[in-house]
């Protein structure tokens, strides 16, 4: 079976990252709701801070759209102030969770080996979880985009046996591919230089698993915005987009999402 002849499912994340307050979330996720009711032929995630899951709890239960965490902690519980633990996320209504989130790597030292052990709290947790992957500008220019990409992937690959990689399946892992060059600055991978990463991304899961590979999500996040959505959208290989700033303001939100459909 071609793994990009089979129809998947377009998924749009929002992460809000380091914003928000109760007033400006309730009047965006109302926005968010009511702009989407038309738009049900794709998934779609809100990640806001953790002291706002509640809140988004509260506006999104009733929806089509889910809600996840920005990050997790790879411990049950202990003493690690500041720290999330994955069922702490479930308990809040979370289906979905980042993980290794370029941000995360680069500003709070979060490391590979990190991210692997995070993986598989979350899956354990049932939560989806999102693993970021992506290379710096350096890297990109230096022709490592496969090399950081792989070691990324293979990485928490290699932590799944047989029965945790089914486990991993069940609750549908999503991959994001963010160039860190892309994330924040403006600047967008094109199309085809997406649709190449994402192909190489597929073909890695298909090392493992062939048919896996087929029905795994592969997400863009890197600048991504209404304007060129559309376009990354209709390439075989991206299922969707991780949004960042775009996903602060209702009306372009909205606008890829409907590109999504």
């Amino acid at each position: 079976m071609n793994a990009q002849s089979i129809n998947r499912r377009k998924l749009v994340i929002a992460n809000w990252k380091m914003h928000g307050d109760i007033s400006s979330n309730q009047h965006l996720l109302q926005a968010v709701i009511h702009g989407l009711s038309d738009y049900q032929q794709a998934d779609y995630v809100i990640c806001p801070p953790n002291p706002y899951l509640f809140q988004a709890r509260e506006l999104l239960s009733n929806t089509k759209i889910a809600w996840g965490g920005q990050n997790v902690n790879q411990h049950d519980k202990g003493a690690f102030t500041g720290a999330v633990a994955a069922h702490m996320l479930t308990d809040l209504g979370c289906t979905y969770v980042l993980l290794g989130h370029s941000e995360r790597r680069v500003l709070f030292n979060e490391t590979n080996l990190t991210a692997a052990a995070r993986f598989d709290a979350s899956v354990k947790s049932g939560l989806t979880p999102v693993l970021c992957v992506g290379e710096t500008l350096a890297e990109h220019e230096a022709g490592l985009t496969e090399v950081i990409v792989a070691s990324q992937m293979d990485a928490v690959m290699a932590t799944l046996n047989d029965q945790s990689f089914a486990a991993a399946m069940q609750v549908n892992m999503v991959f994001a591919y963010e160039p860190v060059w892309a994330v924040g600055t403006g600047k967008t991978a094109t199309p085809e230089q997406a649709q190449a990463v994402h192909a190489f991304i597929r073909h890695r899961i298909a090392m493992r698993n062939s048919e896996a590979a087929g029905h795994v999500r592969i997400v863009y996040g890197g600048s991504i915005k209404a304007d060129n959505a559309k376009k990354l959208f209709s390439m075989p290989d991206v299922d969707g987009g991780l949004v960042g700033g775009a996903s602060l303001s209702a009306d372009e939100f909205i606008a890829i999402c409907k590109a999504a459909n």
